[in-house]
């Protein structure tokens, strides 16, 4: 299936880290990469202008979502989902299947796909690997996530392997769909925490030829370092000569691990849905900018953070517009908390380029720590 149309050039290796360039047909990027979620076709609490200024590449939207609402055949005949929504630059989608597996109780599941009811009218829909194939193409996304079965983070051994087996089945199908001549296709690896079978999965993907691969099925629950031993373990197996993505993951000591083991692409709602409760990212944690003691702070968000956000305004006065209730809050804490992860990736593509990653991990891991304050 890979036919060129996804060009991946390393440009520096620092251990397992790699930077890299991945081009394709109506654009590129480099890794590694942080990708804003606009899951509804926009990334909530800010533009696509504001977004460029951030220096975001690419940003992901959600099949599922948009396959129900406005649809993807409207979305078609409006120009495809980057005129729709104003993006110039390029968009992932996700097929959907997680989102549709943690219905469970509302869904049931055969060989082709998943039966469940609408949560926005109760109407009854089908989504499986051609249909979701089809959404995507009508969406007209540069890369498209195959449709795969997650398994719950509670399922037994035995619910694991049927699901990964189920998702080999399901990629094979999703290769042989048609797609728009711009459109890459990825694989997503499942297995849950058992290596043995994210091996095995890895190996069965593989000859496949997508374009790409991700690990999915993780930041579901799972302590931290268990997360970490996947990732550490099962990445470097993973396609090399293939941009690797870690589906859903966004703590921001979770990207310095997993970049050093080899991951180059990122996505997570975390930044967006922390700013809106009023959490902020720093460079040493993060900040709950409720606590009291941010009521008289006439100090930035971050010192040492550069954004438009932290070079005007108070932490006294995000903590006033957040009690106050004020859109403006959702804004700008959004704005700068998407900084601070794209900063984040971008710095260490720099680390790796300069053959330092592992002093730039181990300082970045240490200021950070645990907790909020």
């Amino acid at each position: 299936m890979h036919d060129g149309r996804l060009q991946f050039s390393i440009e520096a290796r620092d251990g397992e880290a790699r930077a890299a360039r991945v081009s394709l047909p109506r654009g590129s990027y480099e890794t590694p990469i942080f990708m804003p979620v606009g899951t509804y076709a926009t990334v909530k609490a800010i533009t696509p202008e504001e977004l460029e200024t951030l220096g975001a590449q690419v940003i992901l939207s959600n099949a599922y979502h948009l396959f129900l609402r406005p649809g993807h055949e409207r979305v078609r005949r409006l120009g495809g989902l980057q005129r729709f929504m104003g993006w110039e630059r390029l968009i992932l989608t996700d097929s959907g299947g997680y989102q549709l597996f943690s219905l469970r109780q509302q869904m049931t599941i055969d060989e082709d796909g998943v039966r469940f009811r609408s949560p926005i009218d109760g109407s009854p829909r089908r989504l499986g690997p051609e249909r979701a194939m089809a959404v995507e193409a009508a969406l007209g996304s540069d890369i498209a996530m195959a449709f795969d079965h997650c398994a719950p983070s509670d399922a037994s051994k035995d619910a694991i392997v049927a699901a990964l087996e189920r998702t080999t089945r399901w990629a094979r199908r999703c290769v042989g769909e048609p797609r728009p001549d711009h459109q890459a296709r990825f694989g997503i690896v499942q297995g849950a925490l058992d290596l043995e079978l994210r091996e095995r999965h890895v190996a069965e993907l593989t000859p496949l030829g997508f374009d790409g691969y991700a690990l999915g099925g993780l930041s579901v629950g799972e302590a931290p370092p268990e997360m970490h031993r996947v990732v550490r373990a099962v990445a470097p197996r993973m396609p090399a000569d293939r941009p690797r993505y870690l589906m859903g993951v966004g703590r921001p000591e979770d990207l310095i691990v997993a970049i050093g083991a080899g991951i180059d692409m990122f996505d997570c709602v975390m930044p967006t849905r922390h700013a809106r409760n009023g959490q902020l990212f720093t460079a040493t944690g993060r900040i709950v900018i409720t606590n009291a003691e941010h009521r008289d702070a006439d100090a930035p968000i971050d010192d040492d953070c550069s954004c438009a956000v932290c070079r005007r305004f108070s932490r006294a006065y995000l903590r006033h517009l957040y009690t106050a209730k004020e859109i403006l809050y959702s804004r700008l804490a959004t704005y700068h908390n998407l900084h601070a992860f794209i900063s984040l990736v971008r710095r260490a593509r720099e680390a790796i380029r300069e053959g330092r990653y592992a002093a730039f991990a181990a300082a970045e891991l240490a200021a950070r720590g645990e907790g909020s304050r």
